[in-house]
């Protein structure tokens, strides 16, 4: 016994049209959300500060009012901070952009502890759009890859090293 499929006119217009507007073999494009921005985030172990300058690529980033070594100057945003209880430290992500058109903006990982603190290598696939998250004392960024937009680079930072997966 055979069953068959009735659908009145309206009906298979719509799905007609739906069918035409839907884009086959086309991933859903990412939505990137406005990463926060603050210039200071106190911690128990000091205040990590964005130092402006009257010239906005020459911020500095310090920590007490002591430029962090290495120097991390530009155009400077604390844009994501953590807590990590079990290390007893805060882990910053910080965006610099140095008003290079080819590569607008990096960011490094800040770590500040009761002995001080340590900076991550430069890391970044040049532009602010970034999803972070963080679990446990691993912090991952995601973002757009540089020559592939429609494809996203993963950067995983583990407060000693920076490894980045390739789309």
């Amino acid at each position: 016994m055979h069953k068959f499929f009735f659908c009145n006119l309206p009906s298979l217009a719509a799905c007609v049209i739906l069918l035409a507007c839907v884009r086959p073999g086309h991933a859903a494009e990412t939505i990137w959300p406005e990463p926060p921005s603050r210039l200071s985030l106190p911690t128990p172990y000091g205040t990590l500060d964005i130092k402006t300058s009257g010239y906005i690529y020459e911020s500095r980033l310090m920590l007490n009012g002591i430029d962090l070594q290495p120097k991390i100057e530009g155009l400077l945003n604390i844009t994501y901070a953590f807590s990590v209880s079990k290390a007893k430290a805060f882990v910053a992500l910080v965006s610099i952009g140095r008003g290079n058109n080819a590569c607008p903006i990096s960011y490094r990982w800040v770590t500040i502890h009761k002995g001080g603190y340590k900076v991550s290598p430069i890391f970044g696939s040049c532009s602010n759009q970034i999803k972070v998250s963080a679990q446990g004392h691993m912090f991952t960024l995601a973002t757009p890859n540089e020559q592939k937009p429609d494809k996203t680079d993963i950067y995983v930072y583990d407060g000693k090293n920076i490894r980045r997966r390739h789309p």
